[in-house]
């Protein structure tokens, strides 16, 4: 990787507070690798020894029950990183990996990522940061399916994406389709629609032309309707 590489190493989250030889071991170890929209990254059970950023694009971590329902965990945009934890206990992945659109990933060996798991002082701040925003994510995630309405869920999983940890790229605004809310909700596009104009409604965002203003992150990642 060049020097444009080099600069968004810097610029990742969890560089943050990294030594120049820090960054230098990670700069190296990274590769990029391109999935069309619709692409699986990896099967659940499949092992995928990389620790796996987006640099664009949107993925959907999600899994299907032997009883044929399925469950989306989480998504992650531009910014995000994910799977530290099958690195660390090394095992298998337990979930499926899928490209709700055109993306490209930046991803580091395991071997790479435990050195740096093992010898830098700022990059395991950031992994527990990270770990312990992603298991509030999960219990969310859990309580939602098993409790939660259609627009409960909408306005969950849209808040979510715009947590500053797990979604650093996203900002007051974020591009993103109905039809991709709908995949991470796990309910219609029909019902996406009707949830965004409530929503909207109600003054918690603003429907922008292939994209959505929000104005409340906090209020949209805990809604009751």
């Amino acid at each position: 990787m060049g020097a444009t590489e080099a600069d968004a190493v810097r610029a990742a989250v969890w560089a943050a507070e990294l030594a120049e030889d820090e960054i230098e071991r990670a700069r190296r170890g990274l590769v990029e690798r391109h999935f069309q929209k619709g692409a699986y990254i990896c099967h659940r059970g499949d092992r995928l020894d990389y620790w796996t950023g987006v640099v664009t694009g949107l993925v959907k971590i999600s899994t299907i029950s032997r009883t044929g329902k399925a469950m989306t965990f989480a998504g992650v945009g531009d910014g995000g990183w994910f799977g530290e934890g099958s690195l660390i206990k090394n095992e298998p992945r337990q979930y499926d990996l899928v490209a709700i659109r055109d993306t490209r990933l930046a991803m580091m060996p395991r071997s790479v990522f435990m050195w740096l798991f093992e010898n830098s002082t700022g990059f395991n701040r950031f992994l527990v940061l990270q770990l312990n925003e992603r298991m509030g994510q999960f219990i969310a995630t859990i309580e939602q399916d098993r409790i939660l309405g259609p627009k409960e869920r909408v306005a969950r999983n849209l808040g979510w994406l715009f947590n500053p940890v797990l979604y650093p790229g996203t900002r007051g605004e974020i591009e993103i389709t109905q039809e991709e809310l709908a995949l991470l909700a796990g309910v219609s596009r029909p019902l996406v629609n009707r949830a965004l104009q409530e929503l909207e409604a109600e003054g918690l965002l603003k429907l922008e032309r292939g994209s959505i203003r929000v104005f409340d992150r906090t209020k949209l990642a805990r809604y009751e309707a």
